[in-house]
C-alpha cells in the first residue's frame, strides 16, 4: 500500500473539547490529513470499536488509510489499514505474526537504536519523538529535538514522522530534517477550524 505520511492526525477525543469529535474528524480530513490514527486511552473496548466502524466510514470517503492505535485486536476486528505500537505494547515482530504483511506496521522511537530494531524487526514506518515538549501525550518521554530526529531519519531506510509538539510555527524546521511527514494532533483537533488547521499545515508542508 503506498501511505502519504505528509499529514498524520492522531485522534484524542478530550483535545476536541466542545466541538463534535467525528465533525472535527471530516473537517479534519477535508483540509487535507493524509493517514490518521484512531487513539483513545480513555474508551473501553466496546467504546472504542463502536467509535471505529465510524471513523473507518469516514476515512474511506477520502481515501485516507486508518491505522489503530496500540489495540492489535480491535485493528482486526476493524479490518483497519494497520497498527501502531510503542515500546511497551507487544513485541513488534509478534504484532507482525499476528496481522501479516498486508497491514502497514508503525512504531514509536525516542533513538537510533530503537529505529534500528524497529527496521529490524518489520515497521514499516517510525514515529519518532517527542520531538518538543508535549502535553498531548500524558506519558511522552523527554524530548528528542530535532538534531536527534534528523539522525533517526538518516540511520534508517524506512519513512519517519515526527510527533509531539509540532505545529505551524516549527513544522518547516522539523521537515528540514529530512523526514517524512508529522504527526500532530492539538495542531488540528484543538483548533476552533480542524479544516483550515489542517490545510495550513498542508501547505506549509508542501512549501
Amino acid at each position: 500500500m503506498a501511505v502519504d505520511y505528509s499529514l498524520y492526525l492522531v485522534t484524542d477525543q478530550i483535545l476536541v473539547g466542545p466541538k463534535d469529535f467525528l465533525l472535527s474528524i471530516r473537517k479534519a480530513l477535508e483540509g487535507g490529513v493524509t493517514l490518521l490514527q484512531l487513539r483513545e486511552k480513555e474508551t473501553n473496548s466496546r467504546e472504542f470499536y463502536d467509535i471505529g466502524v465510524k471513523v473507518k466510514e469516514l476515512v474511506a470517503e477520502f481515501g485516507v488509510p486508518l491505522i489503530i492505535n496500540d489495540r492489535v485486536d480491535l485493528a482486526l476486528a476493524l479490518d483497519a489499514d494497520g497498527v501502531h505500537v510503542g515500546q511497551q505494547d507487544l513485541p513488534l515482530a509478534k504484532v507482525r505474526n499476528i496481522i501479516g504483511t498486508d497491514k502497514i506496521l508503525g512504531y514509536s522511537v525516542s533513538s537510533l537504536e530503537e529505529a534500528l530494531q524497529g527496521e529490524r524487526m518489520g515497521a514499516d514506518y517510525l514515529g519518532a519523538g517527542p520531538v518538543f515538549p508535549t502535553g498531548s501525550k500524558k506519558d511522552a518521554s523527554e524530548a528528542i529535538g530535532l538534531a536527534k530526529l534528523k539522525e533517526i531519519k538518516a540511520g534508517v531506510s524506512l519513512p519517519v514522522v515526527g510527533i509531539g509538539g509540532i505545529g505551524a510555527a516549527n513544522l518547516r524546521a522539523v521537515k528540514e530534517t529530512g523526514i517524512d511527514g508529522v504527526s500532530v494532533i492539538s495542531a488540528i483537533l484543538s483548533q476552533e477550524d480542524p479544516c483550515a488547521a489542517a490545510k495550513g499545515l498542508m501547505d506549509l508542508w508542501r512549501n
